[in-house]
């Protein structure tokens, strides 16, 4: 194995750190379309998985630009990071390699977590939330579709 076979579990923990929910939506739409992942994790092919993924991806999407929204550094939503990496940089790792990839995704996510939130703050402070948000979605949502599509393609 070459250290660049971890790239992609790496590159979802990033997706991570900023939305929880869009590495395991972004699979989910991928296994839909009958893409493969390298790492193979039962949990994907569950119809209950992949639908429960995409309107969790979904509902975070609008949740997050609420006022009452909770910063991405709290617990639960730390312990939505570690999860969502962690079973994404699994799946995105190479066969028999599942538990590395999800170690380098969370210890990606995790500390990535505060930085983003910090530059989402930066933004909020100057374009707003809701404005900062839809922003952040874009980029986020476009960096977890290519990530999962790179990595998947090929393997249908």
């Amino acid at each position: 194995m070459k250290a660049t076979d971890l790239v992609p579990s790496a590159l979802i923990g990033a997706v991570a750190s900023a939305r929880s929910m869009t590495p395991m939506a972004t699979l989910a739409t991928a296994r839909l379309a009958g893409g493969k992942t390298p790492g193979h994790l039962v949990l994907l092919d569950h119809p209950l998985f992949k639908f429960g993924a995409l309107a969790m991806g979904v509902g975070e999407l609008f949740g997050d630009k609420m006022k009452s929204a909770p910063d991405r550094t709290v617990f639960l939503g730390l312990l939505a990071r570690v999860m969502s990496a962690g079973i994404a940089g699994g799946a995105l790792a190479p066969r028999g390699k599942e538990k590395v990839g999800a170690a380098v995704a969370v210890a990606t996510a995790v500390p990535l977590a505060y930085l983003t939130l910090a530059g989402r703050k930066r933004a909020m402070a100057a374009i707003g939330q809701t404005r900062s948000g839809l922003i952040e979605d874009a980029l986020i949502v476009a960096a977890g579709a290519a990530v999962v599509a790179l990595t998947v393609r090929g393997r249908r």
